[in-house]
């Protein structure tokens, strides 16, 4: 047998594997059974109006349910931000789970935050949630070290990008996580064809870039989703991901062209520590 023949019998096999793998997950997820308890989270009264209008574009049972979250996970958000997660994370884990909200520090004497009000707010709805601080590098835990089974982190990596400190904050959460525990990364998706900013100022981020940037902070990429695909979004607006909805940085101009546009076009990645 030729060396040339011997290789491509390796690729074929190696392929043949992938497509394997791929029909096996897509089979697993329509014959996943319905999280009613999930459901009912995301269809409940606590709910507010401005965010639930958003979930057409961020498809909050799809997502989590990928993210493999059970009502009796241990799960740490990170920046939670103006809370769209926490309302439906909060009641979820409620009777049987465990729900960090890892905010970023406050100043000493700063007024309560919008996030911490509206905890205050409800606390039959958001009083068993356990806050703790993130703001790498700062050395306080976000969760006992090998304590949780799912972190989650929504399109924040651009962030710590800028900030040059995303090594750091994916070691914070590689030291919390579980062996064999889940890390949930979304992000809004840099275009394929050109080179990545190392600080992400537009707010998009390569998919390819960041599942390197994740292995190379040791955790094993299991799989992409495309429920928040958008392909109307080119990735090259004036003022970034933030010309787009929700946010509209360019207030009234070109508004109803942005409106129909949409949300940013953004990866979903589920990568695992290993065991």
């Amino acid at each position: 047998m030729s060396r040339t023949f011997a290789m491509r019998l390796i690729q074929l096999g190696a392929a043949c594997a992938l497509g394997l793998s791929v029909i096996t997950q897509s089979f697993a997820a329509e014959t996943a059974p319905e999280d009613q308890a999930l459901r009912a989270a995301i269809a409940g009264p606590q709910r507010s109006a401005r965010l639930l209008a958003r979930d057409s574009a961020r498809h909050p049972y799809e997502e989590l349910t990928f993210f493999e979250i059970t009502p009796r996970s241990t799960v740490v958000e990170i920046w939670p931000g103006a809370g769209y997660w926490t309302e439906i994370l909060a009641p979820y884990l409620n009777d049987h789970g465990v729900y960090y909200a890892a905010v970023e520090p406050q100043r000493a004497g700063a007024p309560a935050t919008a996030f911490q009000t509206r905890l205050d707010s409800d606390k039959a709805v958001y009083g068993r949630i356990k806050l703790t601080e993130f703001g790498p590098p700062a050395a306080a835990a976000i969760a006992p070290d090998g304590s949780t089974d799912l972190i989650l982190t929504f399109r924040n990596l651009h962030n710590w990008l800028k900030q040059g400190n995303a090594a750091e904050a994916l070691a914070a959460f590689h030291r919390a996580l579980k062996p064999g525990g889940i890390l949930g990364i979304e992000d809004h998706r840099g275009q394929r064809d050109g080179p990545q900013d190392p600080q992400a100022l537009d707010g998009y981020v390569r998919q390819d870039y960041a599942i390197a940037l994740v292995e190379r902070a040791g955790f094993e990429f299991v799989a992409a989703s495309e429920i928040n695909a958008n392909p109307k979004d080119t990735a090259n607006w004036p003022k970034g991901v933030w010309t787009l909805p929700p946010t509209f940085a360019l207030g009234d101009t070109d508004r109803e062209r942005y409106a129909a546009i949409g949300e940013a076009d953004n990866f979903v990645l589920k990568f695992r520590k290993p065991r």
